[in-house]
């Protein structure tokens, strides 16, 4: 079943860019993603734009809506994700627990539904 981690970030928990412990969070991200590629379990991954260059579309009685920006002003957001095919939840789990987003906010783990599509 596939899976999708959605890494969620806080403001406050990002390291300087540029900074040796930017460095270190990349490298660590390295590792985790490599570990899923040896293992035949990641699909995708990649981390996001900031959130200022986000468009936010809505369709609200046949007019298209576009505002800059995200959908909502939160504290935490989405910094990027991953998409892995595994067993079960359990081996998701386990997966997204090495992901260095789980260290300094979280992970949000969803499965994705199946969709037929028609050729």
């Amino acid at each position: 079943m596939k899976y999708l981690f959605l890494l969620n970030s806080h403001e406050d928990t990002q390291p300087e860019p540029g900074s040796p412990a930017e460095g270190e969070m990349f490298a660590a991200y390295g590792e985790a993603v490599g570990a899923m590629a040896k293992a035949g379990v990641l699909l995708d991954c990649a981390p996001l734009h900031a959130r200022s260059d986000s468009t936010t579309v809505r369709v609200r009685d046949g007019e298209t809506l576009l505002t800059d920006g995200p959908a909502a002003e939160i504290k935490e957001y989405l910094g990027g994700y991953t998409l892995v095919e595994c067993a079960d939840l359990d081996e998701a789990l386990q997966w997204a627990a090495t992901i260095p987003a789980a260290r300094l906010a979280s992970i949000e783990v969803r499965p994705v539904v199946a969709v037929e599509r028609s050729s």
